[in-house]
C-alpha cells in the first residue's frame, strides 16, 4: 500500500465496492443542486455537467485509473471542462463526499445481503417442508436429549435468520440517510439544499448534525453492520457445525449430495469429505473475525481520525459467499430417515414422555416419575437394552420396588408413550413439532421470506430508478 500522508484522507482506497461509481453520482446529484440552488450560473452548470458525463464515458472505455477520492477525480474534469469546473465542490469536502460514498457501500451491502440470505431461507424452508413427519433426535450438551423433525429443527433455523433480516432492514433504516452538504463538519457559507442532494441519491432523509454526519455516525453505522453480519456468522457457523457432527459417524442421517459439495481424498479413495460444510463453517467463522476488525479500526480514536474513514467500511463479499453456501448446502443436503429414527431408538430421549405421562394418567408426581424414568434409562443401559427393548413387566418390576407402588400404566400405553412417534406428534404446544404447528410456521415463515425478497428487489428498484432519472437530468442539463 502506497505511504499515506496526514491529511489525504481516503488515499489509501483504491474504490471497495462501488465508490468510483458512487462518486459519479454524488457529483451528478452537486451540479442539479448548485444550478437549482444558484449556486452556479445555468450555463457554468450545464459545460460541469456535460463534463462529467465525459469524464465517465471515459472511464468506461477502460477500468477507471482513479479511486473514489475526489481529489483523484477533480483533475480529470479540470482537463474536460476548465478551470471553472473546481466550482463543483463549492460548500463540499472530501470528508462528506467519503461518508456519503460510505454510506451508500453500506446501503448497497445491506440490500445484497439481505436478498442472499432470503434466498437462503427459502431453500431451507423447501427442504423444511420435505420432512414433516423425519423425527430426528435432538442434542444438548452435546447429548441426545428429545426427539423432534428435521422441519421443526430447520424452521428454527429460518426463525432466527428472519431475525438477521429484520435487523439489517432495521439498520438500512439508519444508514439510508444523508450526510451530503455538511463540509467537514460545520457545514459551509454556500446555501447548499440538502435534501435535494438526498432525494437525489435515494437517501430517505439527512443526517442532521454536521458534526455527527462526518465524525460519530459513520463509527455506529458500520458497527451495526458489522454487528448484524457477526451474528448471523455465529448462527450459520452453529448449523454448519450440527449436520458436519453427522460425518464422524460411520453411517451418517445427514450427508450432501456429491458434485462441488463434497471432495474425495486425494489418498483414500472411499473417503467423501463435506468439503462445503467445512467451508460454511470456516467461511463463517471468517466473517466473524472480520466483522470484529471494524470494531477494532474504530475503538479508542479521536472522532475525525483516519482510522474509521474506509469508503467500503464493511465490505459485504465474504457475507455474501457465506449466504449463498448456506443456500447451496440446504439444496444439497440429503436425510436418511431411517437412519435418523434409528438413531432417536438407540437412546432414551423419549423416557422424559415416561414421566409426563404417569403425572397426565395417573396423577404421579413430576419427580417421582423423573426418579423412575432416570432408573429405568440406568436399568436398560447396563444391560445394553434400547428403551423399546425393555420388557414391560421388568419395567413395572422397577417401579414397584423404586415407589412401592403398582405400575399405573398398561402394557399398551407404556408402549405407546416410549415411541419417538408418540412424543414428536403428540406435542400441542405454540411452536411445538407437531404437524399442524410445523405446517403453520411453514406458512407463516414462507410469506416472510417473501416480504423480505421483495423488500430487497423494492430497495434495488428504487434506487437503480434514482440514479436513471439523475443521470437523465443531467444529460439534459449538459445539452443545453
Amino acid at each position: 500500500m502506497a505511504q499515506v500522508y496526514a491529511g489525504d484522507i481516503n488515499a489509501a482506497f483504491r474504490g471497495g465496492g462501488r465508490s468510483v461509481e458512487f462518486l459519479h453520482q454524488i457529483n451528478q446529484a452537486s451540479v442539479l443542486m448548485l444550478e437549482a440552488t444558484g449556486i452556479l450560473p445555468r450555463a457554468s452548470a450545464a459545460r460541469i455537467a456535460s463534463g462529467i458525463q465525459q469524464v465517465e464515458a471515459d472511464a468506461k472505455k477502460s477500468p477507471p485509473q482513479w479511486s473514489a477520492d475526489y481529489l483523484d477525480y477533480e483533475p480529470k474534469l479540470l482537463a474536460a471542462v476548465g478551470p471553472e469546473a473546481s466550482r463543483l465542490h463549492s460548500g463540499r469536502s472530501r470528508q462528506d463526499l467519503a461518508s456519503t460514498i460510505a454510506r451508500m457501500n453500506l446501503r448497497d451491502g445491506l440490500i445484497a445481503e439481505c436478498e442472499a440470505l432470503a434466498l437462503a431461507c427459502e431453500k431451507l424452508l423447501v427442504l423444511a417442508a420435505q420432512h414433516r413427519r423425519t423425527i430426528i433426535p435432538a442434542y444438548t450438551h452435546g447429548v441426545q436429549a428429545q426427539p423432534t423433525t428435521f422441519a421443526h429443527y430447520l424452521l428454527a433455523l429460518v426463525s432466527t435468520l428472519g431475525r438477521q433480516g429484520e435487523r439489517m432492514r432495521e439498520i438500512y433504516a439508519r444508514v439510508n440517510r444523508s450526510p451530503l452538504g455538511t463540509a467537514v463538519l460545520g457545514t459551509s457559507s454556500f446555501p447548499l439544499d440538502r435534501d435535494q442532494l438526498a432525494a437525489s441519491l435515494g437517501f430517505q432523509g439527512l443526517l442532521e448534525n454536521a458534526y455527527d454526519a462526518n465524525h460519530l455516525a459513520p463509527v455506529d453505522s458500520s458497527l451495526e453492520v458489522a454487528g448484524a453480519l457477526a451474528i448471523g456468522a455465529v448462527q450459520i457457523g452453529m448449523f454448519a457445525q450440527d449436520i458436519h457432527s453427522q460425518y464422524t459417524d460411520a453411517n451418517p442421517w445427514f450427508q450432501l449430495s456429491g458434485g462441488k459439495l463434497m471432495g474425495v481424498s486425494s489418498i483414500m479413495p472411499q473417503k467423501r469429505n463435506p468439503a462445503a460444510l467445512e467451508q460454511l463453517r470456516a467461511q463463517s467463522s471468517l466473517l466473524l473475525g472480520e466483522m470484529q476488525g471494524t470494531f477494532l479500526i474504530a475503538h479508542n480514536v479521536r472522532t475525525g481520525m483516519f482510522d474509521y474513514r474506509g469508503y467500503d467500511p464493511v465490505p459485504s463479499g465474504r457475507a455474501l459467499a457465506v449466504f449463498n453456501l448456506l443456500r447451496q448446502v440446504a439444496e444439497g443436503l440429503v436425510v436418511d430417515k431411517e437412519r435418523a429414527l434409528a438413531e432417536v431408538k438407540a437412546d432414551y430421549s423419549t423416557t422424559t414422555e415416561i414421566a409426563d405421562a404417569l403425572l397426565q394418567r395417573a396423577q404421579v408426581p413430576f419427580r417421582i416419575g423423573h426418579h423412575f424414568a432416570s432408573a429405568l434409562t440406568d436399568y436398560g443401559r447396563s444391560r445394553r437394552l434400547k428403551l423399546h427393548e425393555i420388557a414391560y413387566g421388568e419395567a413395572a418390576a422397577l417401579y414397584q420396588a423404586d415407589t412401592q407402588q403398582a405400575f399405573p400404566l398398561s402394557e399398551k400405553d407404556f408402549s405407546e408413550i416410549i415411541s419417538a412417534e408418540y412424543m414428536v406428534f403428540g406435542r400441542v404446544g405454540v411452536g411445538g413439532s407437531q404437524v399442524a404447528e410445523v405446517e403453520r410456521m411453514l406458512e407463516g415463515e414462507g410469506k416472510r421470506v417473501a416480504a423480505d425478497l421483495g423488500w430487497a428487489r423494492a430497495q434495488q428498484a428504487h434506487l437503480a430508478s434514482t440514479a436513471a432519472n439523475l443521470d437523465g437530468a443531467v444529460n439534459r442539463l449538459a445539452q443545453e
